[in-house]
């Protein structure tokens, strides 16, 4: 179940930045079809343990690190997926298994038993829960504005509104209170296969913006 290791560009930005951005893309690649009016709105529940070990790896900057969260988009809950994200010398990959409604809710629940009996990611999530303590520790809410391009198999992402649910997991629910995640700023990301085409990062460059380590579960946690 190894998935490939992309690589990855995270920088903080404003809002006119976004706007600037936006235009470039728009003319040089083509918005994610799944995306309506060019935006979705994505809610993810990330898991963590009583030691914050997803949380105090991303601030220590681990070198190896993985975290786990379930995800859905535009408060559709007919498509939720686990995901795993991993990172190691600074790139990243991405694996993810089909959940249920029902699943999803168990597993905020603390029902487990059926885990095992389940899809390969969905029983490493529960050795990990069993043996790290791993449970659900916080929601994440965002808007993002996807963009493809099929050279380099990239893709441009613009994150922002960024919302936290505190110690909330209920996270089915798409009317839970959630709260803007104090300062935190617009995130764009860049991803790509073996390279990156000169027309898209030029698209993206920005002459007094550097590449930085934010993470919205990161943020969020501040507050819970």
């Amino acid at each position: 179940m190894g998935a490939e290791f992309r690589n990855e560009w995270k920088h903080e930005i404003t809002a006119s930045d976004r706007i600037c951005i936006r235009q470039r893309m728009r003319a040089v690649a083509r918005t994610d079809p799944h995306a309506k009016n060019g935006i979705y709105m994505i809610r993810s529940l990330y898991f963590d343990n009583l030691y914050d070990k997803a949380l105090r790896e991303k601030i220590d900057g681990v070198n190896r690190r993985e975290k786990f969260r379930i995800r859905y988009y535009d408060g559709d809950t007919g498509y939720i997926s686990l995901e795993k994200k991993s990172k190691l010398n600074g790139l990243c990959s991405k694996v993810g298994a089909r959940l249920t409604k029902e699943e999803a809710q168990a597993i905020v629940d603390g029902d487990y038993s059926w885990m095992m009996d389940s899809a390969p990611l969905v029983r490493e999530l529960y050795s990990k829960m069993m043996s790290q303590g791993l449970r659900p520790m916080t929601i994440v809410d965002y808007t993002r504005e996807p963009f493809i391009y099929g050279p380099g198999n990239v893709r441009v992402t613009i994150d922002y509104n960024i919302r936290t649910g505190l110690r909330c997991t209920d996270f089915l629910d798409w009317n839970c209170v959630t709260i803007p995640a104090g300062d935190a700023p617009i995130i764009l990301e860049v991803k790509w296969d073996e390279y990156l085409p000169e027309i898209i990062r030029q698209a993206v460059m920005l002459s007094d913006r550097r590449a930085a380590a934010f993470s919205k579960y990161a943020a969020c946690r501040v507050y819970g």
